[in-house]
């Protein structure tokens, strides 16, 4: 299993001539604001405030890079959803992250974080038709599963698999349905082996946009 021993903030990106120069493999961290991106990235790498969530939801518009064993990076994607963004800000995001997506390689894995006690928003529904058009690997990540008994939560993973079966077969690019739970860090020791396994996937072919 994937072992982190060091985990640094490297760089914000509003624009895409300001990517890190060092092109790295990158896993993707994606999900409307509030849905504890910010939280599941610091459990993972083991460091409490290394990723820090916005006083204001929705007011962040970087892509933030962070710089993981010196060898590759996590990447976390600015939340949307947010009601009270201006409409230019909501198009402005749209463009960045579509432009973001459509570079192919170095991406190697996406982690779309769902709150688990929710149905998925026509956002979230939005941003996994991307990532399958564009081809890029990625996870569903049931957030907050610790505040759901066990028995709902087995029942809504379920409900979760049916919904997207044709995207965790048939091609589809969805690897997976993962609940993660930052109380304990339940769903944390699976996510860092399918991060280890993606690593050695073959760059992914560019797709333009249509």
């Amino acid at each position: 299993m994937l072992k982190i021993t060091s985990a640094e903030f490297l760089q914000g990106v509003a624009d895409l001539r300001q990517l890190p120069k060092n092109e790295l493999k990158e896993i993707l961290f994606i999900g409307r604001s509030n849905v504890g991106k910010s939280s599941l990235l610091n459990k993972i790498c083991g460091r409490k405030n290394l990723a820090r969530s916005s006083s204001t939801p929705g007011k962040t518009r970087e892509i933030n890079y962070y710089i993981i064993n010196n060898q590759f990076y996590f990447v976390d994607l600015p939340g949307y959803g947010y009601a009270k963004v201006p409409e230019q800000m909501r198009a402005g995001w749209k463009k960045l992250i579509e432009d973001f997506l459509k570079r192919g390689s170095p991406i190697s894995l996406a982690m779309q974080l769902i709150d688990s006690r929710q149905e998925p928003t026509p956002l979230d529904l939005m941003m996994m038709d991307w990532l399958e058009y564009y081809e890029v690997p990625y996870l569903l990540v049931l957030t907050k599963a610790d505040k759901l008994p066990t028995s709902k939560l087995t029942k809504q993973l379920e409900a979760y698999k049916d919904r997207f079966h044709s995207q965790l077969t048939n091609g589809g690019c969805c690897a997976g349905i993962v609940p993660f739970s930052i109380v304990d860090g339940d769903g944390r020791t699976e996510l860092l082996k399918r991060i280890e396994g993606h690593f050695e996937h073959s760059p992914r072919r560019k797709k333009e946009a249509v």
